[in-house]
This record gives C-alpha cells, structure tokens and sequence, in this order.
C-alpha cells in the first residue's frame, strides 16, 4: 500500500529537499506550488522511483480559498509537511494590513485549514504525521520581522496544541525550528552579513538538506514517541 505525504511549499528549496528525501524514503508525494510550477520535478521524482506517485497541485495560499484548493486535489494522505513561506522584514510601523493578511494566510490560516480538511484521511492510517517547518524567529522573536515571528510562533503554538487533540488518534504533531540555512529566502543577505551571522553561530549556517533529515526522522516511525515538540535545527544559534 503506497504512503501519501502531501509538501506544502514544494517549490522552496527546503520544501524540494524534503520532497527528494522522502522520496527515497519511499513516499509518493503530493507537491504543492503556487507559481514555480512543478511538473518537470515530479517527472524526475518518478524517474528515479517508478513505483511511486508524484502529483503536482498548485494552491495561492496568499488567498483564503488555498487551502480548499489544495486539499480537493488529494485524495489520500497520512503525512502533511507545512513548508510554504515567505520572510518579510522590516519596522512594524511600515508593514502594512496587506502584507500582515498575507504573512497570516500562507504561514497559519492556509496550513493549517489544509490539515483540517485532510485529518479525516488521517483515521485511515494507523500512525500519521504533521510536521512544521517553522522558525527560530518563532521561538525568540527578531527585530524588524516582528509580523514574522509572530506567525511563526503560531505555528509553534498550534504544534503542541495539536499533539495532544490528535494523539489518542495516532497523530504525531510536531515543528522542525531551522536557524540560518543557505535559501534562495535568505538570498537578499550580503557576504559581509553572512560572515557576521555566522560568527554568531556555533556550527555555522545550514543546508536545507539539514532540515529534511529531521523532518524525514520525523516521519519514519522511528521518531513515534516524539509528539508535540520542537526540534531545533540551528547549529547551536539558539540553545
């Protein structure tokens, strides 16, 4: 019987790296984009993994109709990894309602509507899975991305509420937090500023392959009795 995971974000360069590894942790893989459309790496995918599935499904989650799009797309699925994103950095004073509706819509609204209109899939399964990909900035906040660590910190609150409404289910509900990882998201920093993060950084920056590994131990079976956490994927930023 084939597992269903379904990528949300799978465009991202995290979300891709994700979709790689649990590929060959034989998963068949709904992958979700908005505007990088995905079809040529779904072709790779099945290429290198014929006996699986790789279904492109494309969803604005900028909207409040993207979850519904989404999720009418699937139609099975034990596994929902959260990866869809975008930064947004500045003074709290020149963000605007627009940007603060949209940063709410494609981190917290849009998720977690998604995982709401799939769970009943979830009672098919005797273990599943939902995973946030969420951030440090979640857990200690950052000056000029305030909207930003508000919303990821959301996502972090709703992973332990979950946990526990989901466990008697056999819902593992859990985040993974990354600290500064090497993304197309990061891509505005300079060198110089690079080099002063990474002074600031035990193990220095990371790759998103570094996020996938524990999103994929996750979601193995091997990580079960991990339920309502937080795994910090930082290099030692943040302790």
């Amino acid at each position: 019987m084939k597992r269903f995971a379904l990528i949300l974000g799978a465009s991202g360069d995290i979300g891709r790296t994700i979709a790689k590894q649990m590929a060959d942790e034989g998963w068949s893989l709904y992958l979700h984009y908005h505007s990088n459309a995905l079809n040529a790496f779904a072709q790779d995918l099945s290429m290198h993994h014929p006996q699986q599935e790789f279904i492109p499904v494309r969803g604005d989650f900028t909207q409040d109709s993207g979850a519904e799009d989404v999720a009418s797309q699937v139609f099975d699925c034990s596994c929902v990894i959260c990866a869809s994103g975008h930064a947004l950095s500045g003074l709290l004073q020149d963000t605007s309602s627009a940007d603060q509706e949209a940063l709410w819509r494609v981190h917290v609204k849009n998720p977690i509507e998604t995982v709401r209109l799939l769970s009943p899939y979830f009672r098919r399964h005797e273990k599943s899975y939902v995973i946030f990909i969420a951030s440090i900035w979640g857990e200690t906040g950052a000056s000029m991305e305030t909207a930003y660590s508000a919303v990821k910190g959301a996502q972090l609150a709703f992973t332990k509420a979950y946990a526990k409404e989901m466990a008697p289910s056999g819902t593992r509900v859990n985040a993974v937090s990354p600290g500064l990882i090497r993304t197309k998201m990061n891509a505005g920093l300079t060198e110089q500023e690079w080099l002063a993060l990474e002074e600031e950084i035990p193990l220095g920056a990371g790759t998103p392959e570094d996020i996938a590994h524990a999103v994929v131990f996750l979601a193995s079976g091997k990580a079960d009795y991990i339920t309502g956490q937080t795994i910090r994927v930082n290099g030692g930023w943040l302790i």
